[in-house]
């Protein structure tokens, strides 16, 4: 099971953005650009919707790259006495070496702010917002992916050796329901029972 089918893609959008990312238990942030903020944050951390703060993160869209990485660099030097290591939870690949920053999560929020002031960029902020809107654009695919998803656990559960069990399938189904609700999108209206069930109970498999 490949597990980039665990959220949609939107590098189609055509736009680039240039992310704000503070971490939620330390006066730490990352700053970058992507085509498609989402799958970055799952390359920072897979549960990047609880170790970063969404309500203090933001985006700002640009229809240029080149725009993107002028105000990542700016980003880069105005604060660059305040570069910090990326936290050791992060993936070393996907870290980046220049891009976080300890102290400044004010002075980046007002930058950014100020930039689209300016410049008319466009700012999304909170970042929990957009994150909403681009799951509530895949909710109507929850449905038919998750029940795919629990037949795979099924399959794995019932047919491999507990040794070999890879648990891709339960991993990237709990990842993106645990999101759905951090975000307060209920799961109820958007899976089957059976998804539901699964997801709410520990001793789903104790009696089959």
């Amino acid at each position: 099971m490949n597990e980039e089918v665990a959220y949609p893609r939107f590098a189609s959008r055509g736009r680039t953005f240039v992310y704000v990312l503070p971490c939620r238990d330390e006066d730490i942030l990352k700053v970058g650009f992507s085509r498609d903020p989402l799958d970055r944050f799952r390359t920072l951390h897979r549960r990047f919707f609880e170790f970063f703060d969404l309500e203090r993160g933001l985006l700002i869209g640009t229809d240029r790259l080149r725009d993107a990485r002028r105000i990542e660099r700016l980003f880069i030097t105005t604060f660059a006495d305040c570069r910090a290591p990326a936290p050791l939870v992060v993936p070393q690949a996907a870290a980046g070496h220049t891009e976080w920053f300890r102290g400044v999560s004010p002075q980046v929020d007002a930058l950014a702010r100020e930039l689209c002031a300016e410049q008319a960029f466009t700012l999304h902020a909170p970042l929990s917002e957009w994150l909403r809107e681009r799951f509530g654009e895949w909710s109507g695919l929850l449905f038919g992916w998750s029940v795919r998803m629990l037949e795979m656990i099924e399959y794995e559960h019932f047919n491999v050796p507990p040794q070999e069990r890879s648990g891709r399938a339960d991993r990237a189904l709990r990842e993106v329901l645990d999101a759905y609700a951090t975000l307060g999108m209920a799961v109820e209206e958007r899976v089957p029972p059976a998804v539901l069930e699964w997801y709410r109970n520990d001793a789903y498999f104790g009696d089959r």
